[in-house]
C-alpha cells in the first residue's frame, strides 16, 4: 500500500510541475507579446500624425486583422524611406485606397 500511495504522490507532484512550467511559458510568451507590442506602438507614435493615428485606430475597432497588417506596413515603408514622415491621414488614406485597388469587392444580390 505505501508503495502505490508513493506512486501517486509522484505523479501528482510530476503533474503539478508541468502545469507550472506550462503557465510560466505562457506568461513569458504573453510578455513578449505585450513588449512587441509596446514598441510597435510607439514606432507608429513617432510615423503617424495624431489624426492617423486615430483612423487606424478606427479601423483596427472595425478590421482587426488587416489594421495589424497595415500596422506593419507602414512599420516597413517609413523604415525604408518610401514615405515622408510623419504619415498624416491624407497619406493613410491615398495608402488604404491603394491597398483596396487590389481587392475585388463582392456583392451578392437577391433576386
Amino acid at each position: 500500500m505505501g508503495l502505490d500511495y508513493e506512486r501517486e504522490l509522484e505523479e501528482i507532484r510530476r503533474r503539478k510541475l508541468m502545469e507550472l512550467q506550462q503557465k510560466a511559458a505562457q506568461e513569458q510568451e504573453a510578455e513578449a507579446s505585450r513588449k512587441e507590442e509596446m514598441i510597435r506602438q510607439s514606432i507608429l507614435r513617432r510615423i503617424l500624425t495624431v489624426e492617423a493615428r486615430q483612423r487606424l485606430a478606427n479601423l483596427k475597432m472595425v478590421r482587426p486583422d488587416f489594421a495589424a497588417q497595415l500596422e506593419t506596413q507602414l512599420i516597413q515603408i517609413a523604415q525604408q524611406g518610401l514615405v515622408k514622415i510623419p504619415i498624416d491621414d491624407d497619406q493613410l488614406k491615398e495608402i488604404l485606397k491603394r491597398l483596396q485597388e487590389g481587392k475585388r469587392e463582392i456583392r451578392i444580390r437577391r433576386i
